[in-house]
């Protein structure tokens, strides 16, 4: 299991790996993209402060946001960090993966090979949920995503609690990506 060193993955991650009994590996390559001057701002606000990069960004261009990074440089650092873990995980192990919202976009478009002018159209990942990507013989697929309960655990379970198990037995949990 590895997470993002931010405190949301990171409290995720700490909670799934106590349940299921494993050590947690942090990594930075995992957190959220950058947004450099765009962090902590709504969207009329970066508008109004940014309008150049607000306008490329609504037309899907991949240019920086307030200085920060670009999907594509998201992607890169993530994908290095995924694939190393599992370069050095047993043969059939399971990777837990706990990450944000635009890295693990970034992450799945890159994986997949998608040309990142296409990268949204994957949706983002609603809290308590999470893709299931399988290795296969001509590279990723994607099985699974946006799975679980979403908002309606979140609500009922507040946003890190997972004592609760849905239907199915699996365990929600925000932004885990899991990765076989």
């Amino acid at each position: 299991m590895i997470s993002s060193d931010l405190s949301r993955a990171l409290v995720t991650a700490e909670a799934v790996a106590a349940r299921a009994g494993l050590e947690v590996t942090v990594d930075v390559r995992l957190r959220e993209i950058s947004l450099g001057g765009w962090e902590g701002l709504t969207v009329e606000q970066a508008r109004e402060r940014f309008p150049d990069e607000h306008a490329a960004w609504v037309a899907g261009e991949d240019k920086p946001r307030g200085g920060g990074e670009t999907y594509r440089e998201a992607s890169v650092r993530a994908v290095a960090c995924l694939c190393e873990v599992i370069a050095a995980a047993p043969a059939g192990a399971t990777v837990v993966a706990v990450t944000h919202g635009g890295t693990a976009r970034a992450a799945l478009g890159g994986l997949l090979e998608l040309d990142p002018a296409d990268w949204w159209r994957i949706s983002p990942l609603g809290n308590t949920c999470w893709s299931v990507l399988v290795e296969a013989d001509r590279g990723w697929r994607l099985e699974r995503h946006n799975t679980g309960l979403g908002p309606l655990v979140g609500a009922a379970l507040g946003a890190h609690d997972l004592g609760a198990r849905p239907a199915g037995g699996q365990t929600s949990s925000p932004d885990v990506e899991p990765v076989k």
